[in-house]
């Protein structure tokens, strides 16, 4: 039987694909459970690592033709059934790791559970996987904490100040220590050559800022070089991020509306954007420090900018420009 907590959840008949949601260290065993009883036509795991998982079942000397690896690219800093929503994998990349062993079969019968979730299938090798992950998913959790560390012994004062960067870098943060001390112990190496990489950025950097702080000219103009240059960097990593519904990125422009922290007010502008006949692209909420009132960053297309600043004016909306 499988280890407690570590549950194989079977889909409904006919298709019959069990769906491991254990974590990485318990993945191999689970399923060498139920291929060996001969549960199912085909078996799924979720878990956020893929190699691993895979060569340990090889070990156990199981045949693997009917398991395939899968990771559904979806979640939030919260976890538990509390923290599910209907929506949660609609149109998020869902890795799936076949090998030559994998059976036609299982790889249609997951492509099939992929769709039934309207998630977007992407294939992919099992440890190009997870060095992907290390850099796009494991190492921004570990800079998120760190940044986050700054803030627990930090002046009163300080931290009254948070923005909404600070809020931004540190949100997945909140995620459960012991989740993800369980997903980097599957992931160690990959994610430790990404942090490398950031840590020689990081003295770099630093060098820099001490050059700026020189009495030297040369220092401080080679300093303001060093952080253009990261800084610059930064900027051509990021327009490669994927955009809405995966398509490039697209350059929205932010209509700013002062608004009152009050039941309804969100759904009042949303509504006046919808008369306008505009498309909210994103939005953003800035709480502003003591008071009952924040700033509400509406992004939309730049066509759109004009009709709904004049739409918003006349129903009496103060917008403060960006």
């Amino acid at each position: 039987m499988p280890a407690p907590g570590h549950v194989l959840a079977p889909a409904p008949a006919p298709t019959h694909v069990p769906v491991c949601r254990s974590s990485p260290a318990h993945v191999a065993a689970t399923l060498a459970d139920a291929i060996g009883r001969g549960a199912a036509r085909a078996y799924v795991d979720v878990a956020s690592v893929k190699g691993g998982p895979r060569r340990e079942l090889a070990a156990l000397g199981v045949d693997t033709a009917a398991y395939i690896g899968t990771h559904p690219m979806a979640g939030k800093e919260q976890s538990g059934p509390l923290a599910a929503t209907a929506d949660l994998f609609e149109g998020r990349p869902w890795v799936l790791t076949p090998t030559r062993e994998t059976g036609h079969e299982v790889l249609n019968l997951a492509l099939e559970l992929v769709a039934l979730c309207r998630a977007v299938p992407v294939v992919m090798d099992a440890d190009a996987h997870d060095r992907a992950v290390a850099l796009v998913s494991h190492t921004p959790q570990l800079v998120s904490s760190m940044v986050a560390a700054r803030l627990e012994e930090a002046d009163e004062t300080a931290v009254r100040l948070c923005g909404q960067g600070i809020r931004d870098v540190t949100r997945i943060a909140a995620s459960d220590p012991r989740m993800w001390v369980e997903i980097l112990s599957a992931n160690p190496g990959p994610v430790a050559d990404v942090l490398a990489g950031i840590a020689a950025d990081l003295e770099e950097t630093v060098e820099a800022l001490r050059g700026l702080q020189s009495a030297d000219v040369e220092k401080r103009r080679g300093g303001a070089a060093g952080i253009e240059d990261v800084l610059r960097r930064g900027n051509a990593g990021r327009v490669r991020v994927p955009g809405k519904h995966g398509a490039a990125p697209a350059a929205y422009e932010t209509v700013a509306v002062l608004i009152s922290d009050q039941p309804g007010e969100l759904a009042r502008i949303f509504a006046d954007a919808g008369r306008a006949g505009v498309n909210i692209e994103d939005v953003r909420i800035e709480h502003a420090t003591g008071q009952q009132a924040g700033l509400v960053q509406l992004m939309v297309e730049p066509r759109a900018v004009a009709g709904l600043t004049a739409e918003l004016r006349e129903r009496g909306w103060a917008l403060r420009k960006q």
